[in-house]
């Protein structure tokens, strides 16, 4: 003990008299006092920004009340944000009172699967059944070929076992995900931007985006998605933090307080076992096991958890980062992803390998036995070879679905939301089904797949400002937001001509609202502006912010199936492609 503690007190010395010039030493005895310098400390956990007496003074709030209030904010200011998010997406969540769009697959599914443990194939007339007799039917035996993993379905299941088989059961899962990954965004967004306000910005922006309130109003698998790759997210940000408040408090620190970088201290800390890492990989693992397209997002947030170490490494005083990352980081970043990520997709489809293998469980489940017999692979467990099977067909599949749907998009349409779907229309007469009596002519019902047009538009420009931060500034939230847009929207690129729908765009929808609110940060002013400045951006940035929910409320209609004259719902569609 006596000898590490020497060898670390003497290396402290070294570093600090090679770090400070000696003619500063020589001037201190005559009353000299160094300028500021920056504590890498700081640098590797920068603090969150707080209100000063200033702002307290102005709204006429006692400082000591003040700093109350901020500490309370960190969670005060996302949960009313949230609260607001799930008013809106619990209101009339049962209306309308059908299965609109895909719910007519993923309700059934994941009624079948949370008793069965399979899909099962529905008779045509299910949905009039299921309808009318409020969920009180009984369920097919004969096991049917679906193209998506379990997770996704029950969850959606599980709403169905509380609340019945019905609307509001199969929809309040995607409702209460989708409140709570506003909570998430909050959160995630004050960690990045170090501030509460931008953070609850971040939330309320997507509380109001329609392509969001939409999903979560419905029970389709991409919100579900969505949310995982969202606490996936959220959980490597907090593993960031962590592991870089460890290299801090392990840097040497000089004899003015100040934290120093060190070499030696920045390549051979380790950082422990790191659970919010292994959290993401849980997380990732149910996005895979909810659709595929979460492979992706663990390529991508792979990929940038280890440009994080390299950078904390090289911040901290690392000579070699990559070489450091690579020998203490990147193993257990791979195990603590990859293996967890494809042992919870396994665990996912307990349900089908459960189920019997005699012709009658889940579908594919008997093939090793039957069509599979024999091979160079029957050393593997039979489950095992018919689950390969089954996901080979199913990639098949997916990669020559190419028949043409009307609302089938192109991925370079969607950020100007070029191509929304339409989940559900109706045109109920003259004082029918909410239609005015005096409306005239008949009415227009309709629930949209459209996000916040003013929302999505200003994206476009804070994702090219983002673009900006990362490339010429180096500025690591702005690469986080980029990786995880791109790990969402750019793999849709390699399938263009694959049969693909605007909404597959809300698993991204949380990091764009991310960007609009760094921009909407850039607006406001850097940290020393002066007055006139700071209320020239507080200016655009409210304006900003007001048009976008007031475009929300305007297009409110249309996102929730409310009846209206069909000359308001023609000023609605802006576009000739929104019909």
């Amino acid at each position: 003990m006596t000898s590490t503690a020497s060898s670390t007190d003497t290396r402290q010395g070294r570093a600090t008299e090679e770090q400070r010039p000696s003619w500063q030493h020589r001037l201190r005895r005559f009353g000299y006092s160094a300028g500021p310098r920056s504590d890498v400390r700081d640098r590797l956990v920068p603090p969150y920004a707080e209100p000063g007496a200033r702002f307290w003074a102005a709204i006429g709030v006692r400082r000591e009340t003040g700093d109350r209030l901020a500490r309370w904010s960190g969670w005060g200011g996302p949960l009313l944000v949230t609260l607001l998010a799930g008013v809106l997406r619990f209101w009339n969540l049962g209306s309308p009172k059908a299965v609109i769009f895909d719910e007519t697959y993923y309700a059934k599914d994941a009624w079948a699967l949370v008793h069965r443990g399979y899909e099962v194939n529905w008779a045509k007339d299910a949905n009039d059944l299921i309808l009318q007799g409020n969920g009180h039917v009984s369920i097919p035996t004969d096991a049917a070929y679906v193209v998506h993993p379990p997770v996704g379905k029950y969850v959606i299941g599980l709403g169905e076992l509380l609340f019945g088989f019905d609307p509001f059961g199969w929809r309040f899962m995607t409702a209460l995900l989708g409140t709570l990954s506003v909570l998430m965004l909050c959160r995630i967004g004050r960690r990045l931007f170090r501030s509460t306000f931008l953070g609850c910005l971040a939330g309320a922006l997507m509380a109001v985006d329609g392509l969001h309130f939409v999903m979560s109003r419905t029970s389709l698998l991409d919100g579900v998605l969505m949310f995982f790759v969202l606490a996936a997210f959220g959980c490597l940000v907090v593993d960031r933090d962590k592991a870089r408040m460890r290299l801090a408090a392990a840097l040497p620190v000089d004899a003015d307080g100040v934290g120093r970088p060190d070499a030696h201290v920045a390549e051979t800390t380790r950082l422990g076992l790191r659970p919010w890492r292994w959290g993401a990989g849980v997380m990732l693992g149910l996005a895979i096991g909810t659709k595929w397209n979460g492979l992706y997002v663990l390529a991508a947030f792979c990929v940038m958890a280890v440009l994080w170490d390299v950078a904390s490494r090289r911040v901290a005083g690392a000579r070699h980062p990559y070489s450091a990352a690579l020998l203490r980081d990147t193993g257990l970043t791979f195990l603590a992803t990859v293996p967890v990520a494809v042992a919870v997709y396994l665990a996912s489809w307990t349900g089908w390998i459960l189920s019997p293998a005699d012709g009658s469980g889940g579908y594919f489940r008997n093939w090793a036995a039957t069509d599979g017999k024999g091979g160079n692979w029957t050393v593997l467990p039979d489950w095992l070879r018919s689950m390969w099977h089954y996901e080979h067909e199913v990639y098949d599949f997916h990669v020559g679905l190419s028949s043409p749907h009307t609302y089938q998009s192109n991925p370079w349409s969607w950020l100007v939301t070029g191509r929304p779907v339409s989940y559900f229309y109706e045109s109920p007469a003259p004082g029918k089904d909410g239609c005015p009596a005096d409306a005239g002519e008949k009415c227009a019902r309709e629930v949209l797949a459209l996000g916040t047009p003013l929302l999505w538009w200003a994206a476009c420009f804070a994702l090219l400002y983002v673009l900006w931060r990362w490339a010429f500034r180096r500025d690591w939230r702005a690469g986080a937001i980029a990786c995880a847009v791109a790990a969402g929207y750019l793999p849709w690129f390699l399938y263009q001509e694959r049969t693909i729908f605007f909404f597959y765009a809300v698993v991204f929808v949380p990091f764009l609202c991310l960007a609009v609110a760094m921009l909407v940060g850039a607006i406001l002013g850097p940290p020393g502006s002066g007055e006139r400045r700071r209320v020239a951006g507080a200016a655009a940035a409210g304006v900003l912010v007001l048009l976008i929910a007031w475009n929300f409320i305007y297009f409110w209609p249309i996102y929730t199936g409310t009846a209206i004259p069909i000359d308001d719902w023609r000023s609605r569609m802006w576009l000739d492609t929104w019909v």
